[in-house]
């Protein structure tokens, strides 16, 4: 599958991102907080992945469709945001030594990401 241009700089973008936070919060808080930055932008980012998994899976006509095209973003943000719960749950579920901050901070930074991208546009 081709992927257009601006979604290869959104996820590469949120890569970078990622690994910038958790560079800042390992200088800051060690590596628990490291590992949480990492893992919060690496929510955003498999997310994003996600999206795009589902929302640009090649279906025929949908380029010529407005319904179907429209439905196939529906399906994306569904899975985007099923991804996002699903990793929220496992990564607090599962990691005791877990430092919020981080991990929320790193996952709002990766998210502005898509923002950065809207107005690299105009």
């Amino acid at each position: 599958m081709a992927v257009h241009p601006q979604v290869r700089w959104i996820l590469r973008s949120q890569l970078m991102v990622t690994a910038a936070a958790g560079l800042v919060a390992w200088l800051a808080l060690g590596l628990n907080g490291a590992l949480s930055a990492v893992l919060g932008g690496g929510i955003a980012t498999a997310s994003a992945l996600a999206y795009v998994w589902r929302a640009f899976r090649p279906s025929g006509q949908t380029a010529g469709d407005a319904r179907k095209a429209f439905d196939a973003q529906v399906a994306g943000e569904a899975c985007k945001f099923a991804v996002t719960l699903s990793l929220f749950a496992l990564v607090f579920g599962t990691y005791a030594q877990l430092v919020g901050l981080p991990l929320f901070l790193s996952y709002t930074a990766t998210m502005v990401v898509y923002w950065v991208a809207l107005l690299r546009q105009q």
